[in-house]
């Protein structure tokens, strides 16, 4: 039984306690047809923390159904709040906390035109690229009166969020969404107040975090996702990313996930390594893009190598007081040690915890020292398929009955 390692002890993140530094950190499940929460979800997030991680974080709850990517995603509001108690009450039967992470698509939206608005919105106006595919091909630029709406819907969702028990709230700026096109000059390239310098650009994403905290921080912890640089020339790069963790331990959040990349503009930033070649183009139309774009990109391919974001990492660990979770190609302690070694609070594992939701409880005890996931990056493209997010590899999880993943949560 491992009973030295840091990584094994309680950690305090604002109000909330956790029994170790193991987050499972968000990917998105897809077990959310028409946005319903399914039992296929509420189990993954269970065996989850039955495996021994401090917390689960559920991946990409819309603020809304306008701020959804697509439409077979989840949701926070009064209407999923019977459904995600049932998923909290899985995670906490097993003494975890459960997270959920809030986010609005912005212009990331693959959403039917006759589904939402006929123009999404975005920190700019003007072209649509990602509209291309569904006919709603511009974007509208975010005045005054949509920021402080916005803002409201993640406020609203929070309370949400809270409500359903969930035990902390993880805010995404990062990987091209919503609050991201304003951190990012591919997509701000604003002169007024929010744009412009770095300060500027993460003005709004800064008063969002600002507003969640007055509502639900001395209850839950508050947490931020965010990109470190953007992974491709002419994007924010390491000295922005360390100004960005300036602003939010400002700001007053809680901690700080440190990511990478943007989904389409530099995905093996985001993985460590590309996606995975396929015979046929994939019918989901984020994936298709995305690979379209990482064929297009002038990016070199990344090789996997563990701990693949420690360089970057390290930097803002130097900068900030705040509390950080290192995510980037943890799978062995010997990776868990190093990350506790560089002063880091916590540990996100995503693809290692897909392949053995076991793995924390099995390092702990010895059982194993290392995960057999090779980060080939199969369960990523299977988001989108009936099962949802799972492993391809026979030793793996294998997946969740499909049928689960049809069956309201509370049903």
């Amino acid at each position: 039984m491992n009973t030295t390692s840091k990584a094994f002890r309680p950690l305090t993140i604002g109000p909330l306690k956790l029994r170790n530094r193991f987050i499972k950190a968000a990917t998105n499940e897809g077990m959310c047809k028409n946005g319903v929460i399914s039992k296929g979800l509420a189990r993954f997030h269970e065996n989850i923390a039955k495996g021994g991680a401090a917390m689960s974080t559920v991946a990409y709850c819309a603020t809304s159904k306008d701020g959804q990517t697509f439409v077979d995603q989840a949701h926070l509001s009064s209407d999923t709040i019977a459904d995600f108690k049932v998923l909290t009450d899985g995670v906490h039967k097993h003494g975890a906390a459960a997270q959920a992470q809030i986010t609005h698509a912005g212009s990331f939206t693959f959403l039917p035109k006759d589904f939402s608005t006929a123009k999404p919105i975005s920190a700019m106006g003007g072209f649509n690229k990602f509209g291309v595919m569904t006919g709603r091909y511009t974007k509208k630029k975010m005045d005054r009166a949509d920021m402080d709406d916005v803002a409201d819907q993640f406020v609203r969702a929070a309370l949400h969020a809270k409500e359903a028990g969930f035990d902390a709230v993880e805010i995404h700026m990062g990987h091209g969404y919503l609050l991201a096109q304003f951190i990012t000059p591919f997509y701000n390239t604003r002169k007024d107040e929010y744009g412009g310098s770095i300060e500027n650009r993460m003005r709004f994403p800064a008063e969002v975090l600002s507003k969640v905290l007055d509502a639900v921080g001395k209850d839950m912890a508050v947490t931020v996702k965010y990109s470190q640089t953007d992974g491709k020339a002419g994007g924010n790069t390491i000295t922005e990313g360390i100004e960005i963790a300036k602003i939010l331990e400002k700001t007053g959040a809680h901690m700080a996930q440190l990511s990478n990349g943007l989904n389409v503009e530099s995905i093996s930033a985001m993985f460590g390594n590309p996606l995975p070649a396929t015979s046929a183009p994939p019918k989901n139309l984020i994936v298709r893009l995305g690979m379209l774009m990482q064929k297009k990109s002038k990016e070199p391919d990344r090789e996997f190598s563990q701990l693949y974001s420690m360089e970057p990492a390290q930097k803002i660990r130097a900068a900030v007081n705040m509390p950080l979770c290192y995510l980037g190609g943890v799978q062995s302690m010997e990776n868990i040690e190093d990350v506790m070694h560089n002063g880091f609070d916590a540990l996100g594992l995503g693809r290692a915890l897909i392949f053995d939701p076991n793995l924390i409880n099995d390092l702990q005890s010895g059982a194993q020292s290392e995960t057999a996931c090779t980060a080939c990056n199969q369960c990523v493209l299977l988001m989108y398929t009936p099962g949802g997010t799972a492993c391809v590899d026979p030793n793996g999880m294998r997946g969740h009955a499909s049928n689960l993943n049809t069956q309201r949560a509370s049903s």
